[in-house]
């Protein structure tokens, strides 16, 4: 509680407590009222007492407490009740302390986003991505982000769902989109997708073309897959499907990136598994061909991971806002391929 010295007390003023005629009207107040006196009334309370006031904001006491007295002026309101060992702030300076934070808050406000009306954003946004991942919404994502900050910059690297994870961990990209096997307690996660997985023969393979098979044909069938195709793994559900065929337990061939998976399809190494929404183009095109199941696919979820201790510079912060708002626009089966049902 701050003490007052002697002969510089704040005598009563009934002309300020009892005049509510004296006030002056909105407009006039609005004209004539120096923000500096709102700034430095805060501090007052905030602080307590003139003198920490003035120790905050690195002015001599006779000046804040002078201020204030302009203040009373201005408003025709005792905000202050202070006197030796005495300092209370009065209804009306309780009231006009919440009005002006709100004003400060306002004012803050308007910096920022005068800030931005006139600072492009610029800077470089790194994303990782599991090999697999097609999805419309991220694409359009970068379409109008591109469109509306052209002097944002990006860097894209593909690997396995593991690396993404690691990598945003280290906080060498800004954020990624994969499979999650086991959610790291470190990192944030908002499911993105989910896309179903078939299983797939090249143009050479004797199933092409075959539309009588059953499940139970592939027994024993040689095949190429993921890298994360493993009981332990990612694509679990995939691993799971193919030990339950009884397929051949040596893989022909793995790889950790989808192009090189469908090589290997296309080129009769052995059958496998790919995104069934991905690779459509191809089927039409006859470059391979759907085996089963048909009905029951393995369904994967993708997930957008991101680490919150990360500091994002301003292209960052505004795609990873502009992908989750648009994502969470769309309906639930619109984030499904092939859709569901």
């Amino acid at each position: 509680m701050e003490q007052t010295p002697p002969g510089t007390e704040h005598a009563p003023n009934k002309a300020l407590d009892e005049a509510p005629e004296g006030a002056p009207d909105g407009e006039r107040l609005a004209r004539n009222l120096d923000w500096n006196l709102l700034r430095t009334f805060i501090a007052i309370v905030q602080e307590g007492g003139i003198t920490p006031a003035a120790n905050r904001l690195l002015l001599k006491q006779p000046s804040v407490s002078n201020a204030l007295k302009r203040l009373e002026g201005h408003l025709g309101r005792r905000l202050v009740d202070r006197g030796p060992g005495r300092f209370r702030i009065t209804p009306a300076g309780e009231l006009l302390y919440r009005e002006a934070l709100e004003i400060h808050g306002t004012v803050s406000r308007l910096a920022v986003g005068l800030r931005e009306l006139h600072d492009e954003i610029q800077g470089r946004v790194t994303i990782a991505l599991a090999s697999h991942v097609v999805f419309p919404a991220f694409d359009e994502t970068l379409t109008a982000f591109s469109e509306r900050h052209p002097k944002a910059s990006y860097s894209i690297d593909v690997s396995t769902s593991a690396d993404v994870i690691r990598w945003v961990l280290e906080k060498r990209a800004s954020f990624g989109l994969c499979l999650v096997h086991r959610q790291h307690p470190k990192l944030a996660y908002e499911w993105m997708f989910r896309e179903h997985f078939g299983f797939f023969c090249g143009p050479r393979h004797r199933f092409f073309g075959r539309s009588d098979l059953q499940l139970s044909d592939l027994e024993g069938e040689p095949s190429v897959s993921f890298r994360t195709d493993a009981l332990q793994d990612a694509l679990r559900p995939v691993a799971i499907l193919r030990a339950q065929v009884r397929m051949d337990d040596t893989i022909r061939g793995m790889s950790s990136n989808l192009e090189e998976v469908r090589r290997m399809i296309t080129a009769g190494i052995g059958i496998g598994p790919l995104p069934i929404h991905v690779m459509a183009r191809d089927v039409q095109a006859g470059l391979l061909w759907q085996l089963p199941p048909y009905d029951t696919p393995p369904a994967i979820d993708i997930y957008l991971v991101w680490n919150p201790l990360t500091r994002l510079n301003r292209a960052e912060a505004a795609f990873l806002e502009m992908l989750r708002e648009r994502v969470a626009a769309l309906p639930a089966e619109q984030r499904r391929f092939p859709a569901e049902g």
